[in-house]
């Protein structure tokens, strides 16, 4: 394998080998992406929440703190810590490894306390059925950090080719952007004009939360490690549902409309061992997109940049 080579590769990441880890981690990352939440402002569509990729692993970007110095906090998935940093330059750092919820909870407010950006958060997982307060919880325990690393660098190649989607693309487009509620990585197209009220309905997220997220019509696509892949699923989905969008034909190979999900899904194993990998996404995201949009219709030709040829770049 090239070094080139190497940065473009694919891992495995079947879900049944990780899922008592993915579900730990998605609760460490509900407590940063809860931290994140209290000390910025709203942004539309909730934007002010999700946390993005990064070399390292996953951050919730710079953040201001209403008393202390502004600061970040960082996930590194590398070395398998999570750092907090402060623009007066102190530092504090927590290991990542097998913890209970409830302690990594306890240690995090207790780190931020220590810094000057003490962050009160309301302690109750969202998006999963069943959730119990992070201060109870010490079911949820496992990491492996092979797992957690695999993972990383799936993210690092959705990232990449996300990213040449979403830029083709000129009307209103979210960043890519990873959501800790459900654990997945996503961008949004919108349309420009207003949706209908979204019936809401997730777990521990009032109705202001989906009615915010879903105020104006979207295409949206993205990575979840859950649903009918071994591997997990990229999906696809338009809100409001134009009519016909789930009969679209011109799928590529393998994808395909999932009736529980609501969205078209490929499952990434498929796209991990296809001769090009990023073509393949490519192509799903395209097509899906073509179909909410020419379903609902979008006014293409002002919101699309037309230069759909390019690659992905190293």
């Amino acid at each position: 394998m090239t070094e080139q080579s190497s940065f473009r590769t694919w891992p495995s990441i079947p879900v049944a080998d990780w899922a008592d880890t993915r579900d730990t981690l998605q609760l460490y990352t509900q407590v940063i992406g809860k931290v994140r939440t209290a000390n910025t402002p709203l942004s539309n569509h909730w934007w002010n929440v999700p946390l993005y990729v990064t070399a390292r692993g996953l951050t919730t970007s710079l953040m201001p703190h209403p008393t202390g110095p502004s600061f970040q906090v960082d996930l590194d998935l590398v070395e398998h810590r999570l750092e907090v940093l402060t623009v007066d330059g102190r530092t504090g750092t927590l290991p990542l490894g097998p913890r209970a919820v409830a302690d990594f909870h306890a240690d995090v407010m207790s780190l931020l306390d220590g810094l000057g950006v003490g962050t009160g958060i309301w302690p109750m997982p969202v998006e999963i059925p069943g959730a119990i307060p992070f201060p109870d919880d010490r079911g949820h325990a496992a990491y492996d950090p092979d797992a957690v690393h695999r993972y990383w660098q799936a993210l690092v190649q959705m990232t990449r080719v996300l990213t040449v989607f979403r830029d083709r693309f000129i009307g209103k487009a979210s960043p890519v952007h990873f959501f800790w509620g459900a654990l997945d990585l996503a961008t949004t197209r919108f349309s420009g004009r207003t949706a209908p009220d979204h019936p809401g309905g997730a777990p521990n997220c009032g109705p202001h939360v989906m009615l915010e997220a879903y105020s104006h019509e979207v295409s949206s696509c993205g990575y979840w490690p859950g649903g009918p892949g071994e591997e997990g699923v990229f999906y696809s989905y338009a809100y409001p549902e134009p009519a016909g969008f789930r009969e679209a034909t011109g799928l590529p190979e393998g994808a395909r409309w999932d009736d529980e999900l609501g969205e078209f899904v490929l499952p990434y194993e498929l796209v991990r061992t296809a001769a090009d990998p990023d073509a393949l996404l490519l192509a799903f995201l395209q097509r899906t997109y073509e179909a909410a949009a020419d379903g609902a219709q979008w006014d293409r030709a002002a919101l699309e940049r037309h230069t759909a040829g390019r690659t992905p770049a190293g």
